[in-house]
């Protein structure tokens, strides 16, 4: 089934270059989402997409709904690591995920100022991000040359590219949905918690049934 933010935002109408990593099309032609392997409780999965970020794309991105101490609390990121992400941003643990790069420079590089992305996995879907940041292809006429089929004339250089070629198809695709993964979090960190809860509701709502149905059978048994 197409998602629907895919739908919205994924009518390219041409093939894949062949050096983008293909990605199936469905019967209108258009690009479906790859199914990004999100679970918001695999904790690994998060540090290393924290880490990802921190590394690959905090440069020119800010998550600036985020804090640094929100992060290492939820994650249970070691000290050590977190004071490596602090020293890479010059940053304080209290302070806000901010890009590294200063707006008026990232509009010289880029022409634009790179979007903050701690809510896109709400604005676009996890799926997205995740097709999206595995359809970069070659593409001389470009500016930065290269081009991606999910967001054609995308101002987004393929900063990726280097860790793909060192690692391989598989491999990049498992550090990417990592990547994606982290998105998803930061788009709504309560999400875990709050299923949690949820479950503990319905628990609670069940046993508290029990006394209700006795309650009923007592109060109804000399009307009968």
């Amino acid at each position: 089934m197409l998602n629907a933010a895919c739908a919205a935002e994924m009518r390219c109408g041409t093939s894949l270059a062949p050096n983008a990593l293909p990605t199936p099309k469905n019967q209108y032609g258009e690009y479906e989402c790859r199914k990004a392997p999100i679970d918001i409780t695999d904790q690994a999965s998060l540090r290393r997409g924290a880490a990802m970020f921190m590394n690959q794309c905090a440069s020119c991105h800010a998550l600036k709904y985020m804090r640094y101490q929100r992060i290492a609390t939820d994650l249970s990121i070691q000290p050590e690591q977190m004071k490596q992400f602090l020293q890479l941003s010059q940053a304080q643990l209290n302070d806000d995920i901010s890009a590294r790069l200063a707006p008026d420079l990232q509009i010289k590089i880029f022409g634009t100022v790179p979007p903050d992305l701690t809510l896109t996995a709400r604005k676009r879907s996890p799926d997205w991000i995740y097709t999206y940041l595995l359809s970069f292809y070659s593409d001389p006429s470009r500016p930065l040359g290269v081009n991606n089929a999910v967001l054609p004339d995308t101002a987004m250089p393929n900063v990726l590219d280097a860790l793909h070629k060192e690692v391989g198809d598989q491999a990049f695709k498992a550090r990417i949905g990592d990547l994606v993964n982290f998105l998803n979090y930061t788009a709504e960190p309560q999400q875990q918690k709050r299923k949690i809860y949820g479950i503990f509701v319905l628990l609670f709502l069940f046993i508290f049934l029990i006394p209700v149905y006795l309650l009923h059978k007592e109060y109804w048994k000399d009307i009968k």
